[in-house]
């Protein structure tokens, strides 16, 4: 699954800087991190719908699919900061071996 990550974001970077007017992450970068953030919480909005959809009628892959779409655009805003899914994964990977309420009592304030 990293390596579907990894690819991600090598074509993130390439599309980066590419002409807006041919790449839809080229037209997210150059509407500047506001698009970008209400796109993120456009798909977020968009996933709990999907998650009490599938609550209810047991159908998932809507579910799915719009998870995908959060994860796609998390990413693009982590590249337009210059940053990628390695630093979150590796946030992720110091956390094992804490309990959830550990990690949060010694996070910053």
């Amino acid at each position: 699954m990293s390596d579907t990550l990894d690819r991600l974001q090598q074509v993130l970077e390439q599309r980066k800087n590419a002409d807006p007017s041919k790449s839809y992450v080229a037209g997210l970068h150059a509407s500047g991190l506001n698009k970008i953030l209400e796109k993120v919480g456009e798909e977020a909005t968009e996933v709990i719908i999907a998650a009490k959809d599938a609550s209810q009628s047991g159908t998932k892959e809507a579910l799915t699919e719009e998870v995908a779409d959060l994860w796609f655009h998390s990413l693009v805003m982590l590249s337009h900061l210059g940053l990628s899914h390695n630093d979150v994964l590796s946030i992720l990977a110091g956390r094992f071996g804490l309990s959830g309420l550990e990690e949060k009592a010694n996070r910053p304030s």
